[in-house]
């Protein structure tokens, strides 16, 4: 398989790596020792190993067009599959710990956030353990089919958005703050906001080319 590379690494962590990566907040009582460290850690290794990848494989590729592969390679539905082909969910099963307040593993995996986080995890987990040079060629290796799918299946800009938003617990809000031009050639200036916050702008000539501009754009500030 793609991520033999990088499950034999999963299988050579120490103990007590192994076992912070596979521990969910609700399953200790120092949240340092859940694997919400190493999950942060292993999304700017997972980030850097794919950039690196991309950047060498497509020399032909601009910038934008690098950075829409490197946001759909490296979102939560793409860590979420690798997870399964590593065994993660088997892995999170059996490291459930037998105490009364823990969260049990399977209504963990039933949501759409721990999967992909216990993965980042565990890449984190490698990185302390093994260093990146040695890490980086695994994660491309495991990362491979997610990389070619981002280039022949793109997925649309306001999906993605959506999806990594869902991960953070966060919603995307549009709105058009302008239009300028004859009604025949109208354009569309749309701006994208989370929490209030403005992520994104985009104009396009109708609104949902604008949409798609502005999460484009959001994408690009909220993973920078």
């Amino acid at each position: 398989m793609s991520a033999e590379a990088l499950a034999e690494l999963v299988a050579e962590l120490p103990y007590d790596l192994r076992r912070c990566a596979l521990t969910h907040s609700s399953w200790t009582e120092e949240s340092p020792q859940s694997y919400e460290r190493l999950a942060y850690l292993g999304d700017s290794v997972l980030a850097l190993a794919v950039a690196a990848g991309i950047h060498e494989r497509f020399p032909e590729i601009d910038a934008g067009g690098l950075t829409k592969i490197h946001n759909q390679t490296v979102s939560g539905v793409a860590c979420a599959e690798v997870g399964r082909e590593l065994g993660v969910p088997a892995m999170l099963e059996g490291a459930e710990p037998d105490v009364e307040e823990a969260i049990p593993a399977k209504v963990l995996l039933a949501g759409s956030r721990p999967l992909p986080e216990v993965t980042e995890a565990l890449i984190g987990a490698c990185f302390v353990a093994f260093g990146f040079d040695r890490v980086a060629g695994a994660v491309g290796a495991a990362f491979a089919s997610q990389i070619e799918q981002a280039v022949d299946a793109p997925v649309d800009a306001k999906s993605a958005l959506q999806e990594l938003l869902a991960r953070r617990r966060a919603r995307v809000t549009y709105a058009v703050t302008g239009e300028s031009g004859p009604a025949h050639r109208r354009t569309f200036e749309v701006e994208a906001t989370v929490d209030g916050k403005r992520v994104g702008t985009g104009a396009g000539r109708s609104k949902k080319a604008a949409e798609k501009v502005a999460a484009e754009e959001a994408l690009k500030h909220l993973r920078g």
